[in-house]
Order: C-alpha cells, then sequence, then structure tokens
C-alpha cells in the first residue's frame, strides 16, 4: 500500500472522529489524549509504511508540528477568556507562571542533576520543558467558549495560566541553550541571557501582540462601523492573526507564544461580540483538535518505536515525583494568601497538565545546541507527558464536577466580590452560634 495515501486515511478517520469524540467522553473519565496515543502506538506496530515518528530522527518534523499547534491554540484561549486584566483579578495566573513556575524549574533542574546524572544545560532543558502547563491538552481543566459567564477560580486559572507560561518558559529553554554552547561560566552568557533573552524577547512579545492585537480589533470591530468598511464573519481570521502575529513577532525576536496570546486576549476584550468571538475561538478549535490528532498518534507511534528505551527507574520516579509532588506543592505554595479556596487551590495545583508545549521545547532546543543525552531527554519527558495525559485524563472529569457540586456563590467566582467574601467569610466562621452567645 502506498504509504502516503495511507497516512491519508488514517488522518481522515482520526480526524473525523474527533467531531463526535470531545462530547462523548465529556462526561467521562477518560479523554481524547488517550485514546489517540494509544491508536498511534499500535498503528506503528502494524507494518503500513507511516512516517517516522521518532523526535531524535525527524526533529524538524517535531519542531514544527508541535510549534503551529501550541500558536493555534493560544489564540483560542486568548479568546475564550472573560475575565479582564488587572493584577488583582489575575493574582492566580500570575503567581503560577512566577513563584510556582520558577520553583517547578529550580527543584527539576535540581532532581535531574541529583538524581539522574544529567548535565547542568540538560537538567536545564528537561525543566524549562516540563515546566508550563500545556495550553492544548489541557482543555478539559479550562473555561469554555466565549460567553458571559463569570468563570470559576480553577478552569480561569489554569487557562489564563496556560495561556502565559508557554512564552514565560521560554527564557529557560534559551538559557540551557546558552549553557550547552558556552558552559557554566556566567561572564560567557548571563549579560546577553539577562537582557536580551529575558527582558528583550518578553517586551517584544508584550508589545508586538498587545499593539496588533488593538489593530486587528479596530479591522474587525471599530472600522466597519466609521465607513464602508466590510465587517467580516468569517472564523479563519483568526488562524490569519494568529500566523501573522506569531510571525512578525519573531522576526523582531520577540516570544511568538506570549504574543499570539495576547493578541487573542487583546481582541476579545476590545469588543464584546461574543457571537464573532465564538466563531473565532470555533475555528481556532477545530484547526487544533485536527492537529493534536497528528501529533498525538506520533506520540503513540515514537513510543512503539522505542521513544522510552533510555528511561531509567530513577528517570521514572523523578518524572513520577514531579507530577505528583513537585508541581501541586509548588503550585499551593505560590498561591498562598489568595482569596481562593483550598480545595480549589489544590485542583488548581495539581493540574499542570504537560504536553505538545514540552514537545515544542525539547525540539526547540536540540536544533539550536547540542546536549551530551537527548535520548535520556527525550525518555524522561515522553514518560512525564504520557503520564500526565492517562492521570489528568483519568481524573479531570470527576474531580471538576466534583468541585461544580460544592462550589458556592462565597467561593470568589467573581473576582470583584473576592474581597468582600473573604471578609464575609472570616466572620461567618468566627462568629459563636446563638446558643454560645448566650451563655
Amino acid at each position: 500500500m502506498d504509504a502516503y495515501l495511507v497516512s491519508f486515511v488514517v488522518i481522515g478517520v482520526a480526524a473525523l472522529a474527533m467531531a463526535w469524540l470531545p462530547t462523548w467522553f465529556k462526561e467521562v473519565p477518560f479523554s481524547y489524549a488517550m485514546l489517540f496515543v494509544l491508536v498511534g502506538y499500535l498503528l506503528y506496530k502494524l507494518p503500513l509504511g507511516l512516517p517516522e515518528p521518532d523526535p531524535l530522527r525527524e526533529n524538524e518534523l517535531a519542531l514544527r508540528l508541535s510549534e503551529l499547534c501550541v500558536i493555534i491554540t493560544l489564540m483560542g484561549t486568548g479568546i475564550k477568556i472573560n475575565r479582564r486584566f488587572s493584577f488583582f483579578s489575575w493574582q492566580v495566573p500570575l503567581r503560577l507562571v512566577s513563584w510556582t513556575m520558577l520553583l517547578c524549574i529550580g527543584t527539576l533542574a535540581w532532581l535531574a542533576w541529583e538524581y539522574l546524572g544529567f548535565p547542568v544545560a540538560s537538567a536545564v532543558l528537561l525543566a524549562a520543558a516540563l515546566a508550563p502547563t500545556d495550553p492544548v491538552l489541557a482543555s478539559d481543566v479550562q473555561v469554555g467558549p466565549p460567553s458571559e459567564e463569570v468563570e470559576d477560580a480553577p478552569r480561569f486559572a489554569l487557562t489564563a495560566e496556560a495561556g502565559l507560561n508557554d512564552g514565560m518558559a521560554f527564557p529557560f529553554t534559551w538559557l540551557a541553550i546558552a549553557l550547552a554552547l558556552h558552559g557554566l561560566a556566567p561572564e560567557d552568557w548571563l549579560g546577553h541571557w539577562l537582557s536580551y533573552d529575558l527582558l528583550y524577547r518578553i517586551g517584544v512579545g508584550v508589545g508586538v501582540g498587545y499593539l496588533l492585537g488593538r489593530v486587528l480589533a479596530f479591522l474587525l470591530f471599530e472600522l466597519p462601523k466609521r465607513g464602508k468598511f466590510p465587517k467580516t464573519n468569517d472564523g479563519f481570521v483568526a488562524i490569519s492573526a494568529t500566523l501573522l502575529v506569531y510571525g512578525l513577532t519573531e522576526m523582531v525576536h520577540g516570544y511568538g507564544f506570549i504574543a499570539v496570546f495576547l493578541a487573542g486576549l487583546t481582541i476579545k476584550h476590545q469588543e464584546k461580540d461574543y457571537s464573532y468571538h465564538r466563531e473565532l475561538h470555533d475555528f481556532t478549535d477545530q484547526i487544533e483538535r485536527l492537529l493534536v490528532v497528528v501529533v498525538l498518534m506520533l506520540l503513540g507511534g515514537s513510543l512503539a518505536r522505542g521513544l522510552l528505551d533510555a528511561l531509567t527507574w530513577q528517570g521514572a520516579l523523578v518524572s513520577i515525583g514531579f507530577l505528583l509532588l513537585v508541581r501541586p506543592l509548588a503550585g499551593y505554595i505560590g498561591l498562598l494568601g489568595v482569596p481562593v479556596r483550598t480545595r480549589e487551590k489544590w485542583a488548581i495545583s495539581f493540574f499542570g497538565i504537560r504536553g505538545i508545549g514540552s514537545i515544542f521545547y525539547l525540539a526547540f532546543a536540540l536544533s539550536k545546541a547540542r546536549f551530551e543525552n537527548p535520548e535520556e531527554i527525550w525518555a524522561v519527558a515522553g514518560f512525564t507527558i504520557l503520564l500526565s495525559i492517562f492521570l489528568h485524563g483519568v481524573l479531570a472529569t470527576p474531580i471538576m464536577r466534583h468541585l461544580d457540586r460544592v462550589r458556592t456563590p462565597n467561593d470568589f467566582i467573581d473576582p470583584h466580590k473576592a474581597k468582600q467574601g473573604m471578609v464575609e467569610e472570616e466572620t461567618e466562621f468566627s462568629a459563636p452560634d446563638s446558643k454560645e452567645a448566650k451563655e
């Protein structure tokens, strides 16, 4: 059989199934990501002549597919967030992309260096790749399509974190590249990394994303009101905007991930046209599903072709410890003092899902510098992603459903009422009941 045509058939069947699978799996503790990894694994055990899935041999394919998948998802993520930005209302995701992510990177890098024997550059790369919450595979714990509803704390926090931290982890990927190229002597790389890879690239990503978001919002919403400029209702504008914003930002050496997310967020909040926002979001969601099918089956295929052959029992323990201990504890520490219920803090902290963004970071770094142990890096990262897909895929639906069932109006769904709610709750728990008061 012609391998090219077989690939068409496989992708076509899988993509067709995605028209129904998210709805079918919505009420069960099973995710479509788990299914397609298994399908990919089984297909690559058959002699079908499918494309090589191993990211070590096909680094460019892994890099470009994961990159496209992430940026399209980030645009949709920005468009679907209802909450306007302020440091108070966004304090939970801002803490997650700062304190929590730094704790995760530092701890995982130390574990990889101390217990896995990784060189410093490889340890930092593994930590930078696995630290951010994935925007692609976290749909079960994220907010829904654009609407007027008020977002609950866990879904909003995990959606905004996933949108922000794929870009915020990029400086640490560049740090790993600098260590691999120049060694440990800080005088050879520290100044350039701080001024260029950290400050300049983040600043340009923020600035270009916001500016282009305003320009695009003006073209889409404001200009048709002022004259004869035609109004569009086409959803593909979201993909066009994604490619435009990402390409221009990368051309001036900013972080395109940050720019795309902020552009989507800016477009959303420049005009409350929920019907068109829904159209934009739905189009990105459909393209994302098609790409996710391909990436997940290639991941399953890479597992069938030996991606985990270099995995040691120590590497497996580090992966398990990172998902079950490091991320939850780092998340909870980062959220100390914020006006969110304890049970919701633990949910936010636990659902730090690893996924396609991690694949991109590893492929990107390995295309820029030579690391001493790429097989071991991919093995630990691949096992962590696989474990996250199955662990979080099983637990996401029942845990989020339980939180929805027990949540009350005082659980600070509305950020503007959070401070008042905290005071009322403290009064409620501290006030004696009437019998005790009489006594």
